[in-house]
């Protein structure tokens, strides 16, 4: 027999978003539920320095920010459940959620905060220098590599964005694309060649990393040529890997309104979606500033409007 758990509000996603909503609904007494998800914490559960979340004047590292905003939702009341959700019905009122494990979560509200995960490369050794030279994100790690010479790799509007961004703090700043020609806007392309301190190597891809082992760090990427295939060597202090975002919204698709990319589409200064107690935080419906800091705004809204729309149905 299925475990069936009543709640007025359903978070399903941990991270910034999800960890906020459930601090705000349970202060409201409402008595939320949080499923973990398949990565707890979200993106900065695999993040290292963070230096940009307001409060903290010195550095903190993203898993010990994440366990702090767990710990904190847990003591105003949420409860949190080690399990993925795997189905959910939005045709029925409760709405209702299945984990992997058989439990079943009729809820009232329903608010969704899975995020999004960067695209990587895929080479093995990729993994061991990721926050240790490799970012996916400039906006949060730029400031580290002030003064010194980093890569973008990517064509589209994020790498192009990415690069300019990091002229204010690197000396010099690499776009390596695969092919000849950007997929970008052309008032970023436009931005981009007019740069002193941008140089773009065209038709090329990183096959390989190296760097020092103790303390971990990145000194070279290996590059081929994608037409006459010859290697070649860059020496770097930094590589942001900007080829996309995959929103975690497979769970969703055909039950909410969703753009081209599958980021969950809200109404206008709103976290609500399309269905009317459904509510979508950070990441998962963002894809322009994607920083801790607005994810837990956002998630902040949406237990807000939760609240306000179960005021309204009782």
């Amino acid at each position: 027999m299925s475990k069936i758990i009543e709640t007025n509000v359903l978070i399903i996603g941990s991270g910034p978003a999800g960890y906020t909503a459930a601090i705000y609904a349970a202060r409201a007494n409402l008595q939320p539920h949080l499923v973990l998800g398949l990565e707890t914490g979200g993106q900065l559960s695999t993040t290292t320095d963070v230096e940009n979340y307001p409060g903290f004047a010195d550095i903190i590292q993203g898993p010990w920010l994440m366990e702090q905003m767990k710990i904190q939702a847990e003591k105003v009341g949420t409860v949190i459940h080690n399990e993925i959700i795997v189905d959910v019905n939005f045709q029925t009122k409760p709405y209702l959620a299945t984990t992997d494990s058989g439990i079943q979560f009729k809820s009232k509200t329903i608010i969704i905060s899975t995020g999004a995960q960067a695209r990587w490369l895929g080479i093995d050794s990729e993994e061991k220098f990721k926050g240790h030279g490799i970012s996916a994100c400039a906006t949060c790690d730029g400031f580290f590599f002030k003064d010194k010479e980093v890569v973008v790799i990517g064509g589209g509007n994020t790498a192009v964005e990415e690069a300019l961004y990091l002229t204010n703090f690197a000396s010099e700043v690499t776009l390596i694309h695969r092919r000849d020609s950007l997929r970008s806007d052309k008032i970023l392309q436009n931005r981009l060649l007019k740069s002193p301190k941008i140089k773009i190597l065209w038709n090329k891809k990183v096959i390989e990393f190296f760097g020092s082992k103790n303390p971990i760090s990145l000194e070279k990427i290996i590059l081929e040529d994608t037409i006459n295939h010859k290697h070649s060597e860059l020496p770097v202090s930094g590589v942001f890997i900007a080829i996309g975002h995959n929103p975690a919204t497979s769970l969703f698709v055909n039950k909410l309104n969703m753009d081209k990319e599958n980021y969950i589409i809200t109404k206008p200064d709103s976290t609500e979606t399309s269905i009317e107690g459904v509510f979508a935080a950070g990441d998962v419906k963002d894809k322009i500033y994607r920083q801790a800091i607005t994810a837990a705004g956002m998630g902040c809204m949406a237990a807000l409007e939760a609240e306000k729309y179960l005021a309204e149905l009782d």
